[in-house]
């Protein structure tokens, strides 16, 4: 039953290393198609202290030498549970529900996570049954360390998923706060599926006003756009806050290999695919906690870069759970509804490999702060790692936090991953031992799941993923030399892109 949620042709060999300047390359690359429009000059421009062609000069200089031995001190355990209970309005309709079955303790798991100010947001998808409510919520500072799930935005917001009503919550997976004060929500609409799968109702996205909590958004996806046995388990917001009103929200079909792209200010969808959405048989074969199994899960993680103004092109970082690869692709491409699907074969190439995560590298979700340091899972390590956007995705440049620490047990099979958008940012992690809840049998006299967050600048200090150092100098203005230090593809990156 592969699936990083909870489950279940050529290869382009481009070699993209150099980070500072993908915002340039793929910006421009697919306007100045001969698909898109007529070529057009490119400039050099900046990016975070870097030019498009090389690293320049630091902004400032490199930090001191910073030693701090365990960077497991860094998260701090914010709730941790050993299984999941609920909040129900009477002791009364608690125990009803658990005399009939509408709520069983050991079949709920959290799965998503999210913060704003002074709430923690959490998803329970319904898997199995007994699970009364799919989204809920904590308050924060905690109270206790195992509290109850508050459903939200009320019970009455959470559907029979024996008599669906399809304009209720079936089943969320996850979700992304905007930078408007929304919370988008990704609704399966599927039920049971670890035991007989059960599309009740169409996939849809839901978004509520964090500040009055009403909801504000509701789009059910159209039948042409959910293919058989799709799953769309995740979700993120592409809007600047000053043009709220257009926003486009990406969604991940991780069983079939796609992405719905949903812009607010149209109110319509289209679908996205892309050979490089697909898992790689190689990274499809797990071995964690004891358990052998095999996920076939393709485009999963997503996180996009910062844009300062509305109209600046973002990349979309992606990658497939089955993966130990990264991928980039421009905003811009996503977001133009005339490309898809007529285009789909001939802007293939624009969909770019940058880089490898190694073996048991496998990655759930991602999330990029301000200074522009990606944080993402490692569902196979029991750990987090990091990278700075402004050099280049190999080996070097890629730090996992708890890898010195050997055996660690702070965290177990990270599932879900968000950086904040709090004025000093952190980083939340859900940690819920998912293969043995879906394989075997978690053990409820022990802690099965957690919260847990982390300062992003103390969790980064003195690792490579530092900001406050970007790497070696190089001759901003040598393409030539860029383009063969690098190791670019000439036959399969176009020559207009360096020009």
């Amino acid at each position: 039953m592969p699936c990083s949620s909870f489950v279940n042709s050529h290869s382009v060999t481009v070699a993209i290393v150099v980070l500072a300047g993908i915002e340039w390359v793929l910006a421009g690359a697919y306007r100045s198609s001969p698909i898109y429009a007529a070529p057009s000059a490119v400039q050099e421009i900046e990016y975070g202290g870097a030019t498009a062609y090389g690293y320049g000069a630091p902004e400032s200089p490199p930090p001191a030498a910073t030693t701090i031995t365990k960077k497991s001190q860094a998260f701090e355990i914010v709730n941790q549970w050993k299984y999941l209970d609920f909040e129900y309005p009477t002791f009364g309709q608690r125990q009803k529900a658990i005399a009939n079955r509408e709520f069983i303790a050991e079949n709920n798991l959290p799965l998503g996570v999210d913060f704003y100010k002074d709430r923690i947001f959490i998803t329970t998808p319904r898997w199995k049954d007994g699970v009364p409510a799919s989204f809920g919520w904590l308050p924060y500072p905690p109270k206790e360390e195992s509290p109850p799930i508050r459903p939200y935005p009320d019970w009455e917001s959470h559907g029979d998923p024996y008599n669906p009503d399809c304009e209720k919550l079936i089943s969320v997976y996850r979700t992304q706060i905007d930078d408007c004060g929304r919370i988008w929500l990704i609704d399966s609409g599927i039920v049971n599926a670890t035991v007989s799968l059960s599309q009740v109702c169409p996939p849809k996205i839901v978004a509520y006003d964090l500040a009055t909590n009403q909801k504000v958004v509701q789009y059910q996806f159209p039948p042409d756009q959910v293919k058989q046995d799709s799953l769309h388990s995740n979700i993120i917001v592409d809007v600047h806050r000053n043009r709220c009103d257009d926003a486009h929200a990406y969604v991940t079909d991780v069983w079939r290999f796609g992405i719905v792209v949903y812009s607010l200010k149209k109110n319509r969808s289209w679908r996205v695919t892309n050979y490089n959405f697909s898992p790689d048989p190689v990274a499809s074969d797990f071995n964690v906690f004891g358990l052998n199994f095999q996920w076939l899960d393709g485009v999963f993680g997503m996180s996009l870069s910062l844009a300062k103004t509305p109209d600046e092109e973002r990349i979309l970082y992606f990658h497939p759970m089955a993966s130990f690869k990264e991928f980039v692709v421009s905003n811009a491409l996503l977001k133009d509804e005339s490309l898809w699907p007529a285009k789909a074969q001939d802007l293939a190439k624009y969909f770019l490999p940058i880089g490898e995560r190694g073996v048991n590298g496998q990655s759930s979700t991602s999330g990029i702060d301000r200074n522009g340091v990606m944080f993402f899972t490692q569902v196979h390590r029991d750990d987090v790692g990091c990278w700075n956007t402004k050099k280049p995705y190999d080996g070097n440049n890629l730090h996992r936090f708890l890898e010195a620490e050997g055996n660690s047990t702070l965290i177990q099979f990270p599932n879900d991953l968000k950086v904040d958008r709090e004025p000093r940012q952190s980083v939340w992690v859900i940690s819920n031992r998912l293969p043995v809840y879906l394989y075997s049998q978690l053990n409820y006299e022990e802690i099965n799941f957690r919260i847990l967050k982390a300062d992003t600048e103390t969790l980064v200090q003195g690792t490579v993923c530092d900001t406050r150092s970007y790497g070696h100098p190089q001759n901003p203005h040598s393409h030539h030399q860029h383009r063969q230090h690098h190791g670019y593809q000439h036959e399969l990156v176009p020559e207009y892109l360096f020009h």
